[in-house]
């Protein structure tokens, strides 16, 4: 009866009371060729201790001890091991929604300060309590564009991550919020600025573009927010890295930030959940989706917290809602907080430039063997850069698997210009060691007869 609360006697009472005989007529309506009329072809039913012992085998087969070169948008990082300590205490791990500011001041305390170190570190004077992950905080931040300025129209530069186009195309088809593409300079790896200025008219309400970009490159903000607000757009600035903000300046000529915090304590987990965020200047925080968490005082005078400002679905008319996301990532959020207070500021700067130094050196490396060629290698980059490879990269990623490497990602399903070029990150999870053999293993090609 663990899983089945309610007894045999228990479910006849309640089918009697609706008239029914049995289960079954509860699925009369359906067609008899769409019924399933014989028992589930599963296993059969297993003691706790099997299934415990079931999956710490099958967990064995996960490759834990690999070397991984991955990145483009999901970082491996060191992750204190204080976060999981303090986020499965009770008070967070179960808490939902904090309507009843009354008994839900630490919840609601976490969430401001997260909004003020983003707020921080962004540049901009305010944040929100979370989106879902990067790629929908980068819609999100379109479709707040499109309400603040009326207009109708967004450019987007190809070098923001494919996946985060990908979902911007799906919000706006349904938005009816057409989008031009900006492409890259193939010299620097950058948005062409030319390129951009045409696409931009007097009916764009967006400029979405990244930095660091897919690419790894620190985009010219200030440059490309020049074009945008000349001619009346908003510039939105798309974060997938955030731990570039430890050294890559903010970009603070934007007027919207929209960053994935995933790097910030948060687990890769095999793809989520993630945190996303959405911060703005002021003058936009009444059309900023998602809730706020606010500072006030009780009838006495003491400091308290409460959700403030909320342009939800669920708190006001549908017409009027910002957003129809009806929730935020509070769990993975607080995980971010803690990672930020456990580092503070002159420890998230210290990690960004361990990784800008493992990235240095794993992309002079790996460039310097027979056959690889480093692109983009005259712009700012942060600690991702693409490699160039005479061989294909499907014949030397099997050597380095061979070797317990991991190495980086095709870039032809996105970007077929660029040939055999692949993705790499170093972050400080990296060991020199584990790139010194990953450059030995992409020089040992075979040779052709």
């Amino acid at each position: 009866m663990r899983y089945l609360p309610k007894s045999p006697a228990e479910r006849l009472t309640m089918l009697a009371d609706i008239g029914a005989q049995s289960i079954d007529d509860l699925f009369a309506v359906i067609p008899a060729e769409y019924r399933l009329t014989r028992d589930l072809d599963v296993p059969r039913q297993q003691a706790e201790s099997e299934i415990i012992d079931y999956f710490r085998a099958a967990g064995q087969k996960n490759a834990t001890d690999y070397a991984s070169f991955l990145g483009a948008g999901a970082y491996r990082h060191y992750r204190p091991v204080i976060i999981d300590s303090l986020v499965q205490r009770g008070e967070f791990l179960t808490s939902y929604t904090p309507y009843q500011a009354e008994i839900t001041q630490g919840t609601l305390q976490a969430i401001f300060e997260f909004q003020t170190m983003i707020a921080e570190l962004t540049g901009m004077d305010v944040a929100n309590a979370s989106m879902y992950d990067g790629s929908t905080g980068a819609a999100e931040a379109v479709m707040m564009a499109v309400r603040v300025t009326g207009r109708s129209q967004a450019v987007v530069a190809t070098t923001v991550h494919p996946e985060y186009r990908e979902v911007l195309a799906t919000y706006a088809k349904h938005q009816q919020i057409p989008t031009a593409l900006a492409g890259y300079d193939p010299k620097a790896g950058r948005i062409d600025l030319a390129a951009l200025d045409a696409a931009v008219t007097h009916e764009t309400a967006a400029v979405l573009v990244q930095s660091p970009n897919f690419f790894g490159i620190v985009e010219d903000i200030p440059a490309i927010a020049a074009i945008a607000h000349a001619k009346g757009a908003l510039l939105i600035v798309s974060i997938a890295e955030a731990v570039s903000l430890g050294v890559v300046a903010p970009p603070v000529d934007a007027d919207i930030v929209t960053m994935e915090a995933q790097s910030f304590g948060v687990a890769l987990s095999y793809g989520g959940p993630f945190c996303g965020v959405i911060a703005v200047k002021e003058q936009y925080l009444r059309q900023m989706p998602g809730r706020l968490a606010g500072q006030t005082v009780d009838r006495d005078g003491n400091r308290g917290f409460v959700l403030t400002l909320a342009t939800r679905e669920q708190h006001i008319r549908r017409e009027k809602a910002t957003s129809n996301i009806c929730t935020n990532q509070a769990l993975v959020a607080l995980m971010a907080t803690i990672f930020l207070t456990v580092y503070g500021k002159e420890g998230i700067r210290e990690l960004a430039e361990h990784n800008l130094a493992k990235a240095a050196y794993a992309a002079q490396t790996l460039s310097s063997q027979p056959g690889a060629k480093l692109l983009f290698s005259g712009a700012p980059r942060f600690h991702e850069f693409v490699l160039q490879t005479e061989e294909a990269p499907a014949s030397w990623s099997k050597r380095l698997l061979d070797n317990k490497i991991v190495g980086g990602i095709e870039l032809s399903r996105w970007y077929p210009e660029l040939g055999n070029a692949t993705l790499w990150c170093a972050t400080e999870m990296v060991t020199r060691q584990q790139i010194d053999t990953a450059a030995k293993v992409l020089a040992s090609a075979p040779v052709e007869a």
